[in-house]
Parts: structure tokens; C-alpha cells; sequence
């Protein structure tokens, strides 16, 4: 199945790559105009990005992009409880593949802190997230699982997290592999970005991506919860 045989929701645009290499320029591109958009018009641009091996590429792209990285704000989608000296800490991975050069300039709230428990860890970022700007952009990932962020289905806290009317910003979450607790921005303020992207790679992928858009179960796929309208999804084999 291609994406191009999917019954998308109306506004809902998908793209379709060749490779990996060609995705993550066609998004980096795509960004850094939406970014330049924003500077132009309030002064300043949020970035909000997800971690893992996947964004790398497009990460090392970016920054090859002519932005004007001393008037963005950058932060994460989610994150591991791990210190940022920690191999799978996504703040380390930006700073090692995005914040780099120009990009440098770019100003990073990040969601971990070093808290006794990983909820009292979530109430901090929650606070720290008061200072994030408006989202600008967002790209997301997808899990095999269906999850996106860190919203994994069965997690502790994920109705909460779920909930549009609840006004926490970030709450503890459970992933099925370790490291187990992870940080995830909530469904609102991922939800409130003005351009909203989900990038994925893979047939496994895709078929996850189908099984999505035949249900309405939201706990059950949480990445059901961002198939609404304006959402661009880039996809290559």
C-alpha cells in the first residue's frame, strides 16, 4: 500500500519521498521557510522537534539552511529522563546534530531536569514550558506502537496527557522499552502548533499509519490525535 491510497481527512496533505536523504531536505527546507515566515512576521520562531535516530538527517540539514537562528526558540516534543551527558538524551542528540554553527544561536528550552521522582521531574518542565512562545512548527515521529511524543498507549497519565481542556503542559510517561520514563509535551500544546508535521519512515510505518485513520480510539494510537486538518505528513520508503 502507498500513501497515496489512503483515505486521508480532509486537509490532511501527504508527501511522498524516494529516501530518507531526499525526505529530510524537503522538510528542512519546508521549516526553514515556515521559520523565516514567522521571524518576518513577530520576530521570533518555536520550533518544537522529536527525538531518535530518525531526525538526524534532517536535523544536519536544517542547519544548512539560511535561518536566522539567533531569534529561534527550539524544545523538544518529548524526552528521556536521562541527564543530557546521557547517550539517549534527545537534548544531547540536538546539541550534537542541530545546535551546531548558526544554529547555536537558536535559544533551547528542554524538558529534563534533574528531580527526585520523574512526575516531580514533569511538574518542573511543566513550569518551564510556561516560557515557551507560540509553536510555530512541530515535526513529529511515530512509533510501530502507534505512539507519538511520548504518548504510548497504556501509559500511566495518557488520558490525562489526551485531554485538549487540561492546561499541563507536560506530563511522566511509561514506554514499553528502556529507558522507561520519558517526558512528554501534552496533546494541547502539541496541538496549539500552527504548522503541524508528522514524518515517518518504513512500510511498518505506513501500515501503522493506515490503521490509524480506520479508528477513532485515541488511547489506543495516540498518533490518531494529530490526523486533523492542516497536518502534512512526509513519507519515504
Amino acid at each position: 500500500m502507498a500513501i497515496s491510497d489512503m483515505k486521508l481527512p480532509e486537509g490532511v496533505n501527504a508527501r511522498t519521498f524516494k529516501n530518507p536523504a531526499s525526505l529530510a531536505e524537503g522538510l528542512a527546507a519546508s521549516v526553514a521557510g515556515q521559520l523565516n515566515q514567522a521571524i518576518a512576521q513577530q520576530g521570533v520562531a518555536t520550533l518544537v522537534v522529536s527525538g531518535g535516530r530518525s531526525p538526524v538527517a534532517f536535523f544536519e540539514s536544517l542547519i544548512k539552511q539560511p535561518v536566522d537562528w539567533s531569534k529561534v526558540v527550539v524544545s523538544l516534543a518529548d524526552e528521556r529522563w536521562v541527564p543530557v551527558e546521557h547517550a539517549d538524551s534527545n537534548a544531547g542528540l540536538l546539541r550534537k546534530h542541530l545546535l551546531q554553527g548558526p544554529a547555536a544561536k537558536a535559544r533551547f528550552v528542554g524538558l529534563y531536569n534533574a528531580a527526585a521522582t520523574v512526575e516531580k521531574a514533569a511538574l518542573e518542565a511543566d513550569q518551564g514550558l510556561a516560557e515557551l512562545p507560540p509553536i510555530d512548527v512541530l515535526i513529529l515521529g511515530m512509533g510501530d506502537d502507534g505512539h507519538t511524543a511520548s504518548l504510548f498507549p497504556d501509559s500511566p497519565n495518557l488520558t490525562e496527557a489526551l485531554q485538549l481542556d487540561n492546561p499541563r503542559r507536560c506530563w511522566a510517561m511509561l514506554a514499553p522499552t528502556v529507558p522507561h520514563q520519558r517526558l512528554s509535551m501534552s496533546r494541547s500544546l502539541l496541538a496549539s502548533a500552527k504548522h503541524k508535521v508528522l514524518s515517518i519512515q518504513g512500510q511498518a510505518k505506513l501500515n501503522t499509519l493506515n490503521e490509524a485513520l480506520g479508528g477513532t480510539d485515541v488511547a489506543a494510537l495516540p498518533v490518531r490525535a494529530f490526523l486533523q486538518p492542516t497536518l502534512e505528513i512526509y513519507w519515504c520508503p
